[in-house]
């Protein structure tokens, strides 16, 4: 079993004007989060969050702290929610152990020292999509499914952007500390996500981007919203989005995302609308 954390650190508004694409994807992109029995992270400084993927196949795949939380087990500080986007799976924590199906979550509570990562099936193996953040208090732990969610249904075909936003991990449905994670589905002929777009100085968030065929791609807009920069994305990969900005794509085909905030404000309606003629 092998397991990676990458270290991000921030960056000012005024230093991301400058940078040229492979820059913007060095700093922000996070690509190889899903590896055949390998669990991949990437530790924001923009929030202390972190966003990673397990793959287990032939073995199981428990979560250890990496070096930088100086931690004794992963959740000693910390609440977890994990999303499945591959095979059915099971994430064991403790003796207790959850069967996640495709699009389905589970929240981990700050204090459950073991968390552990199974697949099903090896030829059909689970694809375990999570985020992390700091917790100051012992949540306990739960099972969503999407019937369990806050579901919203935004645009219309008309306007490229028809989706249901399922609110799965989030104060509505589990007590979380401060991470709140949910699922944004877009209708066949829709491919905008996000519009009109919009900031929240108050909390970060990471976009996870999956169902996209190996021909398909999206491209994902950020940055201030008189100052905008774009970064072409893939299947099942991630982008940190910082508070300052704007964070939506459009893609070449219907696609589902993930997204996750951290921060000071729990609010999901906390946001900044950007009007789209003043977009740059």
């Amino acid at each position: 079993m092998k397991i990676h954390c990458e270290v991000r650190y921030p960056s000012h508004q005024d230093d991301a004007k400058h940078y040229d694409t492979a820059t913007l994807r060095k700093h922000y992109l996070v690509e190889n989060l899903m590896v055949m029995d390998e669990i991949n992270m990437v530790y924001s400084m923009f929030d202390r969050i972190i966003a990673g993927g397990a793959v287990p196949v032939q073995e199981e795949l428990k979560l250890s702290a990496p070096d930088i939380l100086r931690a004794d087990f992963f959740t000693q500080r910390r609440e977890i929610g994990i999303i499945n986007v591959g095979g059915p799976g099971i994430v064991q924590v403790g003796d207790e152990c959850f069967e996640i199906p495709y699009k389905e979550a589970l929240y981990v509570g700050r204090g459950n020292r073991d968390v552990i990562f199974k697949s099903v099936d090896p030829l059909d193996p689970a694809h375990f999509y999570f985020n992390s953040a700091p917790a100051h208090k012992e949540t306990g732990i739960k099972k969503v499914s999407k019937k369990d969610a806050v579901v919203m249904h935004l645009g219309c075909l008309e306007e490229s952007n028809e989706r249901t936003i399922n609110r799965l991990l989030v104060k509505e449905v589990v007590p979380c500390c401060q991470l709140q994670m949910g699922m944004t589905e877009l209708a066949p002929g829709s491919t905008w996500n996000t519009m009109p777009a919009h900031t929240h100085d108050r909390r970060m968030e990471v976009y996870f981007y999956f169902e996209l065929p190996l021909d398909a791609a999206v491209c994902h807009f950020m940055g201030q919203p008189q100052e905008t920069r774009h970064i072409w994305m893939h299947n099942e990969q991630a982008v940190i989005s910082p508070q300052w900005s704007i964070h939506s794509a459009c893609a070449t085909r219907n696609y589902t995302f993930i997204w996750g905030m951290c921060g000071e404000n729990d609010d999901y309606n906390d946001m900044d609308w950007c009007a789209t003629e003043d977009l740059r």
